[in-house]
């Protein structure tokens, strides 16, 4: 992992675009939650892309009260609990947003963050976190390496987990990483 010095912060700027190129671009990319016990940290190896007019998207029928940061600026956390399981997304533009599908450990590096909930569980991400803005003095940040990409390929393909809009390719994973969650079989 790059030092600290080498690492950009990724502020409102970066994610005030499109929100397939700020799902692709968030790959590598390291998210840290500082905490009294210490910080947690993942490199982002999985993401998830839900954009305007997508039926997938909580942001489709317009705000509510569950999805009223889905409408904050960019760089703004929405976060929620959906089956018992905690999910975090980034804000790119108003009413879209990118899903934190998995991550590769980094503090700790024991920790299992292969899929949405477990990946918010390593964090220490909750429903309070919702609303919060990521920056580099702030108690959450995502960081990149400067001049950097992926070195592994990047694979697009049809989003996992949802019932709406299955087919549209907007998620976004780092090839043959192990730590991408992988999509359960269905009940036939």
């Amino acid at each position: 992992m790059a030092r600290s010095s080498n690492r950009r912060p990724l502020g409102r700027a970066f994610f005030d675009r499109p929100t397939t190129r700020v799902a692709k671009e968030l790959l590598g990319a390291v998210v840290t939650v500082r905490a009294p016990g210490g910080a947690r940290s993942v490199q982002l190896v999985e993401v998830e892309a839900y954009v305007a007019n997508d039926p997938a998207n909580h942001a489709y029928r317009g705000p509510t009260r569950r999805n009223r940061s889905m409408f904050g600026p960019p760089g703004t956390l929405y976060v929620y609990r959906i089956h018992q399981v905690v999910c975090a997304n980034l804000v790119t533009r108003p009413g879209e947003a990118v899903l934190l599908r998995a991550g590769r450990p980094l503090v700790p590096a024991d920790a299992n963050p292969s899929g949405p909930g477990r990946l918010c569980r390593v964090l220490g991400l909750t429903v309070a976190d919702d609303g919060e803005r990521v920056g580099r003095h702030g108690r959450i940040s995502v960081t990149k390496p400067r001049g950097t990409t992926p070195t592994e390929p990047v694979i697009r393909g049809p989003r996992i987990g949802i019932s709406r809009a299955v087919t549209r390719p907007l998620r976004f994973s780092l090839a043959g990483d192990r730590w991408v969650s992988r999509p359960r079989r269905r009940a036939t």
